[in-house]
């Protein structure tokens, strides 16, 4: 590890170098390696999904394991951060497995790996912190069991959400540089691996800009949703995933609760007038451009945010 070496070293030279290096090493890594890329197929039931199709798609299996490798250099390691990139990178190649397969992997498959690497996570965390969590200005000490089972939830849908809003170009990298911006405003118990991943995303967003050139696929958006939810339980006040990702949970949770209640109550008419995931409902009812999606749900989720912040401030303070 390259962190113990650098010990004697400016701490903020060593930060530097990691925040740098790994942004350069996901820069080059997607510009040799897209091309050994599986191709997307297309999408016909998304708006405008055709235009994905012949583009590369997986390319969270280049950013995510430059994070993890910048994490593993540069990142004071114990077991329970040893054991939470294992669980992150298992998530990435689980959904690039499934990028690279002729047919795409069914619902229960996925979701039975969700569950794994979710419960997982959170397992990982009760052993090794507090299960008292931060709420409107109280402490909150819950039973181990209860955080694991309310953890492992968190994941597992912060892990859905997530990969829903990854249909835009640009749309889930930026969500989740916002999102893990707000959520370090919070807390820094993981801090430096936070703004890693934060500098793999703009190199990954360099190329998936509209026109984007490539794109995460689940490789990509299961890894990121694992490490939002994990960053927010790290905080002491996992609730607050909440408003700090309000837009990421709306845009892809809403067809997920569309889809459930359709078929439990056996309805066709259940938000038939939204559009789900709500980035298809914006370009194809509201008539707004990729490029207008993107800026538009950035700014909402940056002024939400914010307020939460300032709002936990006030309370607390």
């Amino acid at each position: 590890m390259f962190y113990y070496l650098l010990k004697g070293f400016n701490i903020s030279a060593v930060y530097t170098i990691a925040l740098i290096g790994s942004f350069m090493l996901t820069f080059f890594g997607l510009k040799y390696f897209k091309r050994v890329l599986p191709k997307d197929q297309g999408r016909e039931f998304a708006v405008n999904g055709a235009l994905s199709e012949g583009k590369p798609r997986g390319a969270g299996l280049v950013f995510v394991t430059a994070f993890v490798l910048a994490c593993a250099l540069f990142v004071p390691l114990n077991l329970e951060r040893i054991i939470n990139l294992v669980l992150i990178y298992g998530a990435m190649l689980t959904g690039y497995l499934d990028d690279a397969a002729e047919k795409p992997w069914g619902e229960l498959k996925k979701g039975l790996l969700d569950v794994v690497i979710s419960a997982g996570i959170s397992l990982n965390f009760v052993l090794h912190n507090s299960t008292s969590i931060g709420f409107l200005g109280t402490t909150l000490d819950l039973p181990e069991f209860v955080y694991f089972v309310l953890g492992a939830i968190l994941v597992w849908a912060s892990i859905n959400v997530t990969n829903c809003s990854d249909g835009v170009d640009g749309l889930c990298g930026s969500l989740s540089v916002v999102t893990i911006l707000l959520i370090n405003m919070l807390g820094f118990g993981y801090g430096l691996v936070n703004m890693v991943m934060i500098m793999t995303l703009l190199a990954y967003l360099w190329y998936n800009a509209s026109p984007s050139k490539l794109l995460m696929g689940d490789a990509g958006s299961r890894a990121i949703g694992v490490l939002l939810a994990l960053t927010a339980m790290q905080t002491g006040r996992p609730v607050m995933f909440i408003p700090l990702a309000i837009v990421l949970i709306l845009d892809g949770g809403l067809g997920l609760v569309k889809l459930a209640v359709r078929r439990v109550l056996k309805s066709k008419t259940f938000m038939e007038n939204i559009r789900t995931p709500l980035h298809d409902h914006a370009r194809k009812k509201l008539g707004w451009s990729d490029t207008q999606v993107v800026i538009r749900f950035v700014i909402i989720q940056l002024v939400i945010g914010y307020g939460a912040i300032y709002l936990v401030g006030m309370i607390s303070g």
